[in-house]
């Protein structure tokens, strides 16, 4: 016999797992084991889980006003067909929006009624060696074993950064120019633009709390040991001392990658003067930086297709586009980091799907 459980149900059966004193990953493998595709995803029995250990126990959604209709209609499929026919980059949100209906709604029309689907190709960054993959493995297990699941006080003293190229003008993603087609119609297909050559990189630095410190490497300049231990780390500690006026650097621990600049000896003497602990990423694991899988790509997202006359209006635009990140978005992407190393894993330390 074929049913669906409701959101509650589920809930209930995640706080039965959570109470008898199973993992989130054991109760989401349960859930997928007798509901297959209907069990909710590993992130939200992960964030239930969290619920029930704040002593919120409630299975019931919150009431929020003018919930949308979940009907499925004629008039709503045709609706929805009209709404992607005249904008075929349309989002959930979107239609949601126009039409009053739920995402629920919305993607069943969308899959079930149009046979519609997006594309995007997939990439890796680099292909691992059976070494790689192990050490990959490690940081992850000693990460969590450390930061007890990312549940523990310390996760706060983490801080982490790296540098990135910011351009004049960069094109718009593949991913930004998905449109809603048929299975049966051909890709489509899109000029390629090319970068501008003016560019300017910027290290940017943060912990779960918030944004660090951004620091613009000077015009001309090149990132060397030099510059990140006498420019830009003096400003990041003084931030992180600002920030963190009882403590200071005290218990800080700093995560970074495995450029030369960061594992040079000058770079390792400077922080252990000033009693920081380095804790860096593993090689070739930019699934596993949270500049990389969240910071970088949210920033760069806001600044694509748009043409900057000179560095100053980059910077600028730079600027706004981290003053829009709020302090949820911080905290999100530290709880990602930890799912991400259970999906590392689950992985034997190969790349994996990224989660956002």
């Amino acid at each position: 016999m074929s049913f669906e459980l409701s959101r509650e149900q589920f809930r209930t059966m995640i706080l039965y797992d959570w109470k008898i004193g199973l993992t989130y990953k054991d109760s989401h493998a349960r859930l997928v084991q007798a509901w297959g595709e209907q069990a909710p995803s590993d992130h939200t029995v992960f964030n239930w889980f969290r619920e029930f250990q704040r002593n919120k126990f409630s299975v019931q959604d919150a009431p929020r006003s003018g919930r949308p209709s979940t009907s499925v209609t004629q008039q709503t499929i045709d609706a929805v067909r009209t709404i992607i026919e005249g904008d075929p980059h349309s989002t959930y949100q979107q239609i949601e929006t126009i039409l009053g209906i739920s995402s629920t709604a919305i993607n069943s029309i969308i899959h079930d009624y149009l046979n519609l689907r997006k594309v995007c190709a997939r990439w890796v960054p680099h292909t691992l060696t059976d070494d790689q993959k192990q050490l990959h493995v490690q940081f992850c297990g000693h990460s969590l074993k450390r930061f007890e699941e990312g549940q523990s006080r310390r996760v706060f003293d983490i801080i982490t950064g790296d540098e990135a190229w910011f351009y004049h003008y960069d094109p718009e993603l593949k991913e930004q120019s998905k449109v809603w087609m048929s299975t049966t119609d051909p890709h489509p297909t899109k000029v390629h633009r090319n970068k501008s050559a003016g560019k300017r990189m910027v290290a940017i630095f943060f912990m779960k709390s918030g944004l660090i410190k951004s620091v613009p490497l000077e015009t001309g300049a090149t990132v060397n040991a030099n510059w990140y231990v006498n420019t830009c780390l003096p400003q990041v500690f003084t931030a992180v001392s600002e920030r963190r006026e009882t403590r200071g650097l005290r218990g800080l621990i700093f995560h970074d990658d495995n450029p030369r600049p960061h594992r040079a000896w000058t770079t390792n003497e400077f922080l252990l003067e000033n009693h920081v602990e380095q804790y860096p990423n593993p090689p070739y694991s930019p699934d596993l930086s949270p500049c990389d899988f969240f910071l970088f790509p949210k920033l760069k997202k806001q600044l694509r297709g748009i043409r900057f006359n000179d560095d100053n209006e980059m910077l600028t635009a730079l600027e706004q586009a981290i003053d829009s990140l709020t302090k949820e978005d911080f905290k999100n992407c530290c709880e990602d980091w930890f799912i991400r190393m259970h999906k590392c894993i689950d992985a034997n330390g190969q790349y994996f799907e990224k989660i956002n």
